[in-house]
């Protein structure tokens, strides 16, 4: 039987062996297997919510071996680490529970088509101390992390005797992860006080937005920017912009001027890249950012029994530009390597790649969102904020869901967040 063999459970790779399940699973036409690390999928843009409390990862996340079973695909858990396009063979890394003790051995999986969809990670750009000191948003895993040392730090601030003891976080990178997150934080610092912390407020935190660039949101349209970080000044936040960061400390940052700014938890998210192991493979020809080359048909240059989506795809534009690592990409390009999937086995013609900017939205917590949308018939784009962008920004992940769960289930789905949301607490508290 023919073989589909999708590396990473993202956003477009979840999606894409969804669909080809009940298209080519379900009729037993292809056998779909998808690979990731993880045990269960959440919504890459959503990692800021998880890292406050405010999403739940063990309630709220996709776990791949149930979604497998309605879907019709199979689940390998499994760390990606070695690939012969030749032979058509890819690695799995052995599985050892926490105790060390071996799950599962190494192990090799053929293919007839791969599709590698393994996402990005923080770049740190070789700053001194940032690996061992400041917290990454790249996994849920480490939005946990984050969230654990968040909740000892308002337990912290709650105790303390003193009434002037203030949290302090730093945040390097003002993109989308370090805007949103910055709102979130003030968000659950209110929230945490109904929760048997009345010490701890918004007013006792301190939120340094540093941005080594000339302004925030440097990838949006420039009244996006001045959007957000008004709002963002009005709930507090010190948004420093041409701030560059030379090193991390135990302390805090240092900055180029060699200022420290002084920080209790620091947080990077500065940049992407696509992890080193793709580089050391030494298979791909690959970009600035570790990004894979592929031709128009999203197909590696290397290799036309391989695909590539998502952050870890390098599509170039004949202008020279890139496509931006975006969810709305990872959907767009998961859509036409469907296609593709299907004309490779009734032997058609392949489609190129055509990526369409829809424009882009930024939440600020409940406190609203600011963005702009790009209109269908014209390249203009319409500015919006407010409640508005707030409703727009969150259709962008019920659309997620239905194309992970279709219609029916992610109407079910939603339902029953609404039902939890009504008997569980506002935010996580462990």
């Amino acid at each position: 039987m023919f073989k589909i063999v999708i590396v990473g459970g993202g956003a477009g790779g979840l999606e894409l062996a969804a669909k080809l399940g009940k298209k080519l699973g379900k009729k037993k036409s292809a056998e779909i297997v998808l690979i990731d690390q993880n045990r269960s999928h959440i919504w890459k843009p959503l990692l800021h919510e998880v890292a406050t409390g405010t999403l739940d990862s063990s309630t709220d996340g996709v776990v791949y071996h149930a979604h497998a079973a309605k879907h019709y695909y199979q689940f390998c858990l499994g760390r990606f680490t070695g690939l012969d396009p030749q032979a058509k063979t890819l690695t799995v890394a052995a599985n050892y529970a926490d105790d060390g003790l071996q799950l599962l051995p190494k192990r090799e999986i053929s293919y007839d088509l791969l599709v590698l969809a393994i996402g990005s990670q923080s770049n740190d750009f070789g700053t001194a101390g940032v690996k061992q000191h400041c917290h990454f948003l790249d996994s849920p895993k480490q939005a946990e992390k984050f969230h654990h040392a968040l909740l000892n730090q308002f337990l912290r601030i709650n105790q303390s005797e003193s009434p002037n003891e203030r949290l302090s976080v730093s945040i390097v990178g003002a993109g989308a992860t370090g805007v949103e997150l910055s709102a979130e934080l003030f968000n659950v610092s209110a929230l945490v006080k109904a929760y048997n912390m009345p010490n701890m407020s918004a007013d006792k935190l301190e939120i340094n937005l540093i941005e080594a660039g000339p302004r925030i949101l440097a990838a949006l349209p420039e009244r996006i920017s001045y959007a957000a970080r008004k709002e963002l000044s009005n709930l507090g936040v010190n948004v420093r912009e041409n701030t560059r960061v030379k090193e991390a400390t135990a302390e805090g940052y240092i900055t180029s001027d060699d200022e420290l700014i002084k920080a209790d938890l620091m947080i990077w998210a500065a940049g992407i890249k696509v992890p080193d192991y793709i580089k050391e493979l030494a298979v791909f020809e690959l970009n600035h950012l570790n990004q894979i080359i592929v031709k128009p048909t999203l197909q590696a240059s290397i290799s036309d029994d391989i695909y590539v989506l998502g952050d870890c795809c390098g599509f170039q534009h004949p202008d020279g530009s890139w496509v931006p690592p975006r969810a709305q990409s990872a959907h767009q390009m998961a859509d036409t390597v469907r296609a593709n999937i299907y004309a490779t086995l009734q032997r058609n013609e392949l489609q190129s790649f055509k990526y369409k900017d829809y424009g882009s939205l930024v939440s600020l917590s409940r406190f609203g969102a600011v963005g702009n949308l790009m209109g269908n018939l014209t390249k203009k784009s319409m500015f919006i904020e407010g409640h508005l962008a707030r409703i727009m920004y969150i259709s962008l992940y019920r659309m997620h869901q239905f194309a992970i769960h279709g219609w029916a289930k992610a109407i079910l789905v939603i339902v029953a967040e609404k039902i939890a949301k009504v008997v569980r607490p506002k935010m996580k508290l462990h």
